[in-house]
């Protein structure tokens, strides 16, 4: 995982913000941990699993506390033992850097 990107603060945008290509999109794929993109290269997602109900809404938590600083927020399913991760750029319908710095911040939890 590329520590670097967790560095980087998500940038407001707007629907001029530019979409990432496939080549774009699969260099910061490769930077983070285990997460999937979707076959319309629109979103990325991953599945954290835990031991209980307890864990997994705590995580989703903080993802929600990470989110709030960033400006950037997931789309988030919880249920016994997951919390399923899916992020885009709703403005664009696609994926932008900002998809991918908060990935990397998730990961780091």
């Amino acid at each position: 995982m590329n520590k670097q990107l967790s560095l980087e603060k998500c940038e407001p945008c707007s629907g001029n913000t530019p979409k990432l290509d496939y080549k774009e999109i699969s260099k910061y794929l490769s930077e983070l941990n285990q997460w999937s993109v979707n076959d319309n290269q629109e979103m990325i997602f991953k599945k954290f699993k835990f031991n209980n109900f307890k864990k997994a809404i705590s995580f989703a938590n903080d993802v929600g506390i990470i989110a709030e600083k960033e400006g950037h927020h997931p789309d988030i399913s919880i249920g016994w033992g997951y919390c399923l991760v899916m992020i885009h750029t709703h403005a664009i319908k696609g994926l932008s850097v900002n998809d991918f710095i908060l990935a990397s911040k998730i990961d780091l939890l």
